[in-house]
C-alpha cells in the first residue's frame, strides 16, 4: 500500500498522529507487561541473583543494535515498513520467551528478549514519525501527543499482567503469550499511516552533514546528551523497582500497581508537555525534568513503605517524560528531512546504549550492592546523581554558547 494520501497536509498529520496514538496506546502495552515480570521471571530462571534483570539488558542491547538498521528502512521503505518488522520481531521474541520459561532455559529466555529489543526500537520511532508531515508550530504537540498515547498503555500492560502471570502452570508464560496477540493485532493499525518517505537528492543536490558532523553541533549534542540520560536512569531505576518492592515483603500485584503508577506518571504529562514547550522553550522543560529525575532519587532514598515507591516511581515518570520529550523535540527541530535517517538512528544507538548500560548496572546495583534489599535500592538511587550533573551541565553550556553556535 502507497504511504502517499490526497487529505490536505494539516490534515493528514493529524491522521498520521492517531494512528501512532494508538499505536503508543496498544502496541505499548507490552513493555510495562515485560517490564513488570522479566525481572521476577528471571529470578526463577538464573543461577545468580546478580542476573535477574539480564534479559532487561538484553532486550535493550537488540533495541541498541536495531535502531541503526530500522531507521535506514524507515529511510529508503518508509515509516511503516520498520514499524511491521518491529511487531513481528515483538512476536517472535515473546514467542520464544515463552518457550524459555515453558523449558526453564534462560539462555532461550534471553534469546527471546533480544528479539523484543527490535519492537522497542521501532516502538522508538514513533516519536520521530509524528514530526516528520507536522509543521514547526504542530511539532512539539504531535510528539507529545504520541507520547500520550502510553497513557492506555499503562493501564492495559500491567492489568494484563495481573490477568495471565499466572494464567498457566508456568509462572508469566500467559503473559508472554498475551505478548504475541498485541504484536499480531497492533500491526493492522500501521495500514493507516501515510507517511511520504524522504525525496531522494538529486545529483548535484547537497547530501547534508555526516553523522560526525551533526553530533558535533551543540543543540545535537545537548539534546543525545539529555535524551540519553533521561531514558537511562528512568530504566536504571523502574527495572529494579519490581525486585525492591517485592523484596520489602510486598506482593507481585503491589509491583504492578508501583509499575501502573510509574508509567502513567511517564505519559499523562504529555497532554501537556508539548504545550509547556511552545510557551517556556524546550530548555527550561528538559531542565525541569532533570530536577524531577533528581526528586525522585530522593523521594526513594527515604524510606521502603509502599507510599516511597510510588512516590519516587510518579516522580521518575514525570521527569521522564519532559527530559525525554524535551530533547526529543529539540533534536527533530536541527536537522533536515533528509538527513533523519543517519541523525535518527544515531541518537538511538546512544540512547540505548546508555539504556543497556543503565540496565545491566540495575541488577547488579540492587542484588550485589550492601548486604539487604534496601541497601541495593540506595545504590540503584544514588547512581543516578553524576549523571544528572553531566546533563544539567551540558544544558548550562549550551545556554552559553553564542546563538549562531547552537545549530551548527
Amino acid at each position: 500500500m502507497s504511504q502517499t494520501s490526497t487529505l490536505p497536509a494539516p490534515a493528514q498529520s493529524r491522521r498520521n498522529v492517531w494512528v501512532l496514538v494508538a499505536a503508543q496506546a496498544f502496541l505499548g502495552a507490552q513493555m510495562p507487561m515485560i517490564f513488570t515480570i522479566a525481572g521476577l521471571a528471571g529470578q526463577t530462571l538464573a543461577s545468580n541473583a546478580c542476573w535477574a534483570t539480564l534479559s532487561i539488558s538484553i532486550m535493550v542491547v537488540g533495541s541498541m543494535l536495531s535502531a541503526t538498521p530500522l531507521s535506514s528502512v524507515m529511510q529508503k521503505y518508509g515509516r511503516r515498513a520498520g514499524f511491521l518488522i518491529g511487531t513481528a520481531a515483538g512476536a517472535i521474541g515473546a514467542a520464544i520467551g515463552a518457550y524459555g520459561l515453558y523449558s526453564a532455559s534462560f539462555p532461550i529466555f534471553l534469546l527471546g528478549a533480544l528479539f523484543s529489543g527490535t519492537y522497542m526500537s521501532a516502538q522508538g520511532f514513533y516519536r520521530f514519525a509524528a514530526a516528520d508531515t507536522a509543521s514547526e508550530e504542530f511539532r512539539p504537540k504531535a510528539i507529545s501527543w504520541v507520547m500520550a498515547g502510553g497513557l492506555l498503555s499503562a493501564i492495559i500492560g500491567p492489568q494484563l499482567v495481573k490477568v495471565t502471570a499466572q494464567a498457566f502452570v508456568v509462572p508469566f508464560m500467559g503473559t508472554y503469550l498475551a505478548v504475541i496477540v498485541l504484536n499480531i493485532v497492533g500491526s493492522f493499525l500501521f495500514l493507516g499511516l501515510n507517511i511520504p518517505k524522504p525525496a531522494k537528492p538529486k545529483i548535484g543536490d547537497a547530501l547534508g552533514r555526516t553523522r560526525m558532523q551533526m553530533i558535533r553541533t551543540p543543540r545535537i549534542a545537548v539534546a543525545v546528551i539529555c535524551a540519553t540520560v533521561s531514558y537511562a536512569l528512568m530504566n536504571l531505576v523502574m527495572t529494579s523497582s519490581p525486585l525492591a518492592v517485592v523484596g520489602c515483603g510486598f506482593e507481585t500485584s503491589n509491583a504492578a500497581d508501583v509499575v501502573t503508577a510509574h508509567v502513567l506518571a511517564m505519559y499523562v504529562p504529555s497532554f501537556f508537555t508539548g504545550h509547556l514547550i511552545a510557551r517556556f522553550g524546550v530548555e527550561r522543560i528538559i531542565g525541569l525534568g532533570l530536577v524531577i529525575l533528581a526528586a525522585a532519587g530522593g523521594a526513594a532514598l527515604t524510606g521502603v513503605q509502599l507510599e516511597n515507591f510510588f512516590v519516587a516511581l510518579v516522580l521518575l515518570g514525570i521527569g521522564w517524560n519532559f527530559g525525554f520529550i524535551g530533547a526529543t523535540t529539540m533534536l527533530a527541530g536541527a536537522h533536515a528531512p533528509h538527513e533523519r535517517g543517519r541523525m535518527q538512528g544515531l541518537n538511538d544507538l546512544v540512547v540505548f546504549g546508555g539504556v543497556t548500560m543503565a540496565s545491566l548496572s540495575s541488577g547488579g546495583l540492587m542484588n550485589c550492592s550492601g548486604g539487604s534489599v534496601e541497601e541495593g535500592w540506595a545504590a540503584v538511587n544514588m547512581a543516578m546523581l553524576p549523571f544528572l550533573v553531566l546533563a544539567g551541565g551540558a544544558l548550562i553550556w549550551l545556554a552559553m554558547q553564542p546563538k549562531e553556535h547552537r545549530t551548527g
